[in-house]
Formats: structure tokens, sequence, C-alpha cells
């Protein structure tokens, strides 16, 4: 048996999204900018997936800019909004939880002269609004936030941020990076109280080097790659039309049965949680998210057990996928407090809509078996 439980790492892509893909690639593939009828056909798969993707998040087709996927959404919400605002102030405001992507853009910024404030949590990975709203100054231009944390699922009151945000100043941009949250929770940006919104198409069983931003109308952003203009000047370079496509299917599948399907992912996730806690000093890390799981296995470092399961067929993960080769510890974990035990033994399950209980039970029947005898080779 095969249990991939590595979900928000990437999902395998819908039937739908390939075959839309191959057709755009073999059949529709001329350049959207062209003008003649192959490059009006091309343009046309960007509109409807522009539509497509819109009416999940109940915003405006125009109000979206594709990307290459979420680091790059990030990026830009973020460097977009401190070039252009950075007359009215150099202040962010983020978390200590947030992905690389995020990290890293505000440690470039910083470069440039920016100051940064990171707010932590509690010991569930969740944001005091309060903190939040403590740090705003005069001079803050910008405050991002994540929706689901990626490493534990722990939603973040973004909502009641933005409102808390946008009533001491409605001149601050709120920024919600929602890639983990999108397709598995409401994301609506307008009852979010969200300027930026950035979500991913692989994590909805959409094609890798697919994204959006949205942007809320009337909002200004600068643009952080140049040239023809594509994107409404937002984001120059021919479209990847058929990622693009493979995204609005993917959307439209996923959204497709939606509360069935997340009423099965939460089934699934609670199944695991019921049967790995049952295990001898394994403990539970996991937030509300209906998605991901989260285990601390005392006693076997992550490395050692994410590569014992592999050998069973069993895909897990240590944590963010974009920063598993790292090998410092989670800013996440270590944000909410977890002993050094607990920090160097923790896995990620992150479940999709394909798994089920029978490959819980697999899991837990291969792990039961690996523990003692990992925990006694650690020992030795």
């Amino acid at each position: 048996m095969e249990a991939y439980f590595d979900n928000s790492a990437t999902t395998r892509v819908y039937p739908a999204v390939k075959d839309i893909m191959i057709k755009v690639m073999d059949e529709d593939y001329g350049n959207p900018s062209s003008l003649h009828m192959k490059g009006i056909v091309a343009e046309r798969y960007i509109k409807k997936a522009a539509e497509s993707i819109a009416k999940t998040l109940r915003v405006k087709p125009e109000e979206l800019i594709f990307t290459s996927g979420g680091t790059e959404s990030n990026n830009l919400a973020i460097i977009g909004t401190a070039l252009a605002r950075k007359r009215l102030g150099n202040h962010i405001i983020s978390t200590q939880i947030e992905h690389a992507s995020v990290h890293a853009t505000l440690d470039f910024l910083k470069s440039l002269g920016f100051e940064v404030t990171l707010v932590g949590t509690n010991d569930k990975g969740i944001i005091d609004p309060k903190e939040v709203l403590d740090a705003v100054r005069e001079d803050t231009i910008l405050v991002s936030c994540m929706y689901v944390n990626n490493e534990i699922g722990a939603i973040e009151p973004v909502e009641e941020i933005a409102a808390g945000v946008k009533k001491i100043n409605p001149e601050i941009y709120m920024h919600v990076d929602a890639i983990q949250a999108y397709g598995k929770i409401p994301v609506y940006p307008t009852k979010i109280g969200a300027d930026l919104v950035s979500i991913s198409g692989h994590k909805i069983h959409g094609p890798k080097g697919s994204g959006a931003l949205y942007v809320k109308k009337g909002l200004l952003i600068k643009p952080i790659i140049y040239g023809g203009g594509q994107g409404n000047g937002m984001r120059s370079g021919t479209e990847n039309v058929p990622a693009i496509a493979g995204f609005g299917v993917a959307a439209e599948e996923s959204f497709r049965d939606f509360d069935a399907k997340i009423e099965h992912i939460r089934d699934v996730k609670n199944y695991l949680i019921e049967k790995m806690t049952s295990l001898p000093d394994v403990f539970n890390n996991s937030g509300d998210a209906p998605h991901i799981a989260s285990f601390s296995f005392v006693g076997v470092r992550s490395e050692v057990m994410l590569h014992s399961l592999e050998d069973s067929n069993i895909y897990t993960s240590s944590g963010s996928a974009c920063s598993s080769h790292k090998r410092a510890a989670s800013n996440v974990l270590t944000s909410i407090g977890l002993s050094k035990d607990r920090l160097e033994s923790t896995l990620r399950f992150s479940i999709g809509e394909d798994n089920t209980r029978e490959q819980v039970d697999y899991i837990f029947e291969t792990i039961s078996k690996l523990l003692p005898v990992l925990r006694q080779f650690t020992r030795k």
C-alpha cells in the first residue's frame, strides 16, 4: 500500500487538469499577446481561469494577478507594497511563524532599510491580535499574516487582525498568505478585510508553477518584474497558459462538493490523531485546520522516522517542503515552545481528498512496529 500524506507540500493533479494542460500545449499553444486567432484562443484560457478562481474567492477576475506560485505571490505583495509606499513609512508587521517566502522577503527589505516587527504566538501557534495592534506605528505600511500555518495547521485570526489594523489606520495594507487555507477553509478577501491575498495552484491539485495574488481594486503596488506589460502591467512576461488553465480547472474541481470533501479530510485527520496519540510518547501538535496534523515521536529524530516510513511507501514531511532541507530548528515549533526532544522528533502529516482511514490503519501498524526498534537504536 502507498500512503501519501504530504499534500501540503504538493498534490497530484486532477485528471481534468492534466487533460487541459496537454490540450493547451499541443493544440492551443499560441502566445496570448498575439493578435491572431491562436493568440486569442490562448487569452481565453487565461480569462476563463481568472473567472473560475475569482468565483471561489468571491472577487472580481480583474483583481487577480497570475504568478508562478505562492512564493512569487508573497514576494509581489510584500515588496510591491513596500516599494509603492516607502514615502509613507518603512515599518512592516508580520509574525514569527510565517513561511520562508515571507521571512526571506522581509529580510531582503530590511537590507533596504525597512523595519520589521515579528509577533509571536501562544503554545497553540495562534497570533494574539492585540499584539499585532500594539505593534502598529505611525510609519506602519503593511501587516502580513498567514491564514493557516503550513507546519501545524493553526488557523490565525486574520479577520480580527485586519479589522483592528484598519480601525487604527485604514491606509495600512493587510496581506494574507492563504496558500495553505485556500481550498481547505473558505477564503473570501472582502470578508476577511484583506487587501492582498496569496494563493497557489499545486496545493489544490493544480500544476506546480501556478499561483495568483488578489489585489483589491484601487490598491497601488509596484511590480517586481518588468517587461512587456502583461498581467495589466503588474507581471510582465509571456503567461504560462497551460499552468494557468490547469489552475482554473483545479479551482473548479476542488470547490465542487467542497463541504463533503473537507468533512472527509477532517475525518481522516481526526482518526489519524486518535491512532497516533494512542502510541507511547507520541504528542499531538495539530491546529484546527482540517488537513494538517503534526506529531512529535519522542526518542526518534524526524529525518530517521521520515525515511523509515518512506521504506514502507508512507510519505510525510519534517516541516515545510520549501525549507525541509535546512537543519535549523523550525521557527514554528520553537514559537509554540516545544521542548528540544519534541522539536527534533516532529513530523507533519497533511491529508488530501484521496486519503482514507485504511491508509491511516496502515500507517499506525507501521509506526507501531517501527517506534520500539528506532527508539532502542537511538538509545544505543
